[in-house]
């Protein structure tokens, strides 16, 4: 729970610089960067969306993300309608969010994006004028909720909350051209390509079912970092919570594909591209 009585110093850049040295100390991953032969250091970036009906909060909010060297905002908007675009365009995945907003609450709002068919479903931080808001807020799996006015403290603080839920998210697939390590729980499971069935995908997870198991492992990762590291001549993405191997393919009809006993869906989205991969065997 945060709380705070101060208004927020938007323009003090010695708090900014500051708590930039804090992240140094509190997460030497991101300080440090990943060293490429370059030598260039690449920062990990949160892709954020904000929405609140009130321009003042706009204005501050977005200042603090700019101070935030993990955050990127990608939009601002006054209303979930605005913001529903976005998400539909954009890989969204923390949303700052007023409760109090037009047209619809920011609960019940947050309860619409969490019955939607994600890959990842967004992290949500709400912002709120009401402290009795908090045991709502957690009821529908808020990473945490600021009360207004919001301090830069604060907001770093549950930032960096959102920034760990994530980062386990976005644990790396380690592959080679034989074989993929990925994180599962606490360590790096070797899995062979040559036995995976297929992929699904799931919020905070990704279940990869193979030829040697009966049941499925439960990798800390998400579907598109897989998808970008997997060989696209041997796997296809059919659904936003599907990819399967193409050489495991069974059966396929119009809007299916069946994998052993398994019948994997073929969504409108993702339709075109798999029969331009499918073309090539007929």
């Amino acid at each position: 729970m945060n709380r705070c009585n101060k208004f927020p110093e938007t323009g003090n850049s010695l708090l900014a610089a500051f708590y930039k040295n804090l992240l140094s100390v509190l997460d030497p991953v991101l300080a440090q960067g990943l060293l490429v032969p370059s030598r260039k250091i690449i920062r990990p970036m949160i892709s954020c969306l904000l929405i609140d009906d009130d321009p003042a909060v706009l204005f501050y909010i977005q200042n603090f993300i700019k101070q935030t060297p993990f955050l990127n905002l990608v939009a601002s908007h006054q209303s979930p309608n605005e913001a529903l675009k976005t998400l539909e365009t954009e890989h969204i995945q923390l949303i700052f969010m007023d409760i109090g907003l037009p047209e619809i609450n920011g609960i019940e709002f947050s309860r619409i994006l969490n019955s939607m068919d994600w890959v990842t479903t967004p992290r949500v931080i709400f912002i709120t004028s009401f402290e009795h808001f908090a045991l709502d807020g957690y009821k529908v799996n808020a990473v945490d909720y600021l009360l207004k006015p919001v301090s830069y403290e604060s907001f770093l603080e549950a930032a960096l909350k959102a920034k760990t839920q994530l980062d386990v998210t976005r644990a790396p697939a380690y592959i080679d051209s034989d074989f993929v390590f990925l994180r599962v729980e606490f360590e790096l499971v070797k899995i062979y390509l040559k036995n995976i069935l297929y992929l699904e995908g799931f919020k905070d997870y990704v279940k990869v079912y193979t030829t040697t198991s009966n049941t499925y492992i439960k990798a800390l990762t998400t579907m598109k970092s897989l998808e970008e590291k997997l060989p696209s001549g041997s796997f296809i993405r059919v659904h936003r919570s599907f990819i399967v191997s193409a050489d495991k393919i069974d059966s396929i009809t119009k809007n299916t594909v069946k994998i052993g006993k398994a019948i994997i869906p073929i969504s409108t989205q993702y339709r075109d591209d798999f029969k331009k991969f499918t073309d090539k065997w007929f």
